[in-house]
């Protein structure tokens, strides 16, 4: 969808029309769906599902606030990202050491008809790690970065966001943005490798 395209739906949904908010939500909560389940590979599709109408329900509520600084889906991904944190450190909190049933990415739900399968031309971060093991390193050593360097590696790797996309959302220069997101790449192997020792550093996605 081109920007005037976008900017005109969402200047529909402002006025509350109910066909605007509901070509909003088949445009964009597939993607948002894809993003939250990258985002945690302990979610199951019953997760990803409550925390997407946590995430569009903060767009209702918040669209006010959005002026089109950046693309709509960048900022729709930063309410998913912190939303996703939100519910994770509460199941976490309500519940320790419970196991997660796997979830296919492939499997469509039969109410919603929700697929979670990437799009085969975006290298997902998930397609660039070995193994289970390796995914649950790297979102570990995502948990103990700060709020700044794992929300650019979010938007970059999870997010799949451009340079300039990724800048106009943080309000960065794009050099910055590369700038910081090497640094931060840097941290997230160095907590790897003091915390998990024996794991191949192939593991993490490189910054070229």
């Amino acid at each position: 969808m081109g920007s005037d395209a976008e900017a005109d739906l969402l200047a529909r949904c402002r006025r509350g029309e109910a066909a605007a908010w509901d070509e909003l939500f088949d445009r964009h909560y597939a993607a948002a769906g894809r993003f939250v389940f990258q985002l945690g590979h302990d979610l199951s599709r019953e997760d990803v599902e409550e925390i997407c109408q946590e995430v569009f329900l903060s767009v209702i509520r918040n669209l006010d606030s959005f002026h089109g600084g950046s693309q709509f889906q960048t900022w729709l991904f930063r309410i998913a990202a912190n939303k996703a944190r939100d519910y994770r450190e509460r199941r976490q909190a309500a519940k320790r050491g419970g196991g997660q049933t796997p979830l296919s990415l492939q499997a469509e739900d039969p109410e919603s008809g929700l697929t979670l399968d990437p799009p085969g031309t975006t290298p997902a971060p998930d397609a660039m790690l070995m193994n289970a093991e390796q995914v649950a390193l790297i979102h570990q050593a995502l948990e103990q970065l700060g709020d700044p360097c794992r929300e650019i590696i979010e938007l970059r790797y999870f997010g799949d966001l451009s340079y300039d996309d990724i800048s106009r959302s943080l309000d960065l220069n794009p050099k910055t943005v590369s700038s910081r997101l090497s640094k931060c790449l840097d941290r997230l192997e160095a907590i790897a490798r003091k915390h998990f020792v024996g794991e191949k550093s192939a593991a993490f996605p490189s910054n070229s």
